[in-house]
């Protein structure tokens, strides 16, 4: 039995500046949960958006040129438009973790550092998706979700083994926040997978769309990658 065509978008809760004093706020990178929606929806698929505690704050950076069309930033200004009132209605995992879906997709934001590897519910979903044959997926800073999610199955982490992508350190440095990420004393990515047991492999540009997939486990590099990934989520899918 194939598993459900219903797909759950994680945004992470937490918010921080990366700069001091202000100037940038993290929280949701919009693209990277605006893409995959628009991509799942057009492929059929049921999709409900939820964070940890059913809050939520819009990165800064991810509202600027570049990042969404005129089109997409139409739709996440439209506060009637259906991502827009997924986003507004402030679902809390534990609300829907009952419920079954054949993916999960972790969307991110540098702020998905501070929340994800403490997100039980979040997690209590993923595990469920991974025991059912479903897709375990994350974007960009997302994979900081894998931390402590285990197969129900054997214990182990499920990246155990598997290779994953997701922002590089080098990007980091690049953008100046490596300093104000440190004092949030939370791994980055590269460093989860490290500790998880899997391989961690890069883009050969930071901003280059990447994305990686192993097995039932699919992820991206960066905000640019959000669409292809969630295009590759749906091939594996349709193949389950």
């Amino acid at each position: 039995m194939s598993p459900p065509r219903r797909a759950l978008i994680a945004i992470t809760s937490a918010h921080a500046s990366l700069f001091e004093g202000g100037g940038h706020t993290t929280g949701v990178f919009i693209g990277e949960a605006l893409h995959p929606y628009n991509v799942f929806k057009a492929a059929g698929f049921e999709v409900d958006i939820a964070s940890e505690t059913g809050k939520w704050t819009e990165d800064w950076l991810s509202l600027q040129l570049g990042f969404l069309t005129d089109e997409e930033r139409k739709q996440y200004d439209d506060r009637g438009s259906e991502f827009r009132k997924l986003l507004d209605s402030n679902v809390k995992a534990a609300d829907v973790v009952d419920k079954e879906y054949g993916v999960i997709f972790a969307s991110a934001g540098h702020a998905a550092l501070i929340d994800y590897p403490h997100a039980t519910d979040l997690k209590k979903i993923a595990a469920k998706v991974w025991k059912i044959g479903g897709l375990v997926t994350a974007v960009c800073h997302g994979p900081a979700l894998f931390a402590g999610l285990l197969d129900p199955d054997t214990g182990r982490p499920v990246i155990e083994g598997k290779k994953i992508t997701g922002f590089t350190t080098e990007a980091e440095e690049q953008m100046g926040v490596l300093d104000a990420l440190r004092a949030w004393n939370e791994p980055l990515v590269d460093e989860h997978a490290k500790a998880l047991g899997a391989e961690y492999v890069r883009p050969k540009g930071v901003w280059d769309d990447f994305h990686v997939t192993d097995g039932r486990i699919i992820t991206g590099a960066n905000p640019q990658s959000a669409r292809s990934t969630a295009e590759e989520i749906v091939k594996v899918f349709e193949k389950l």
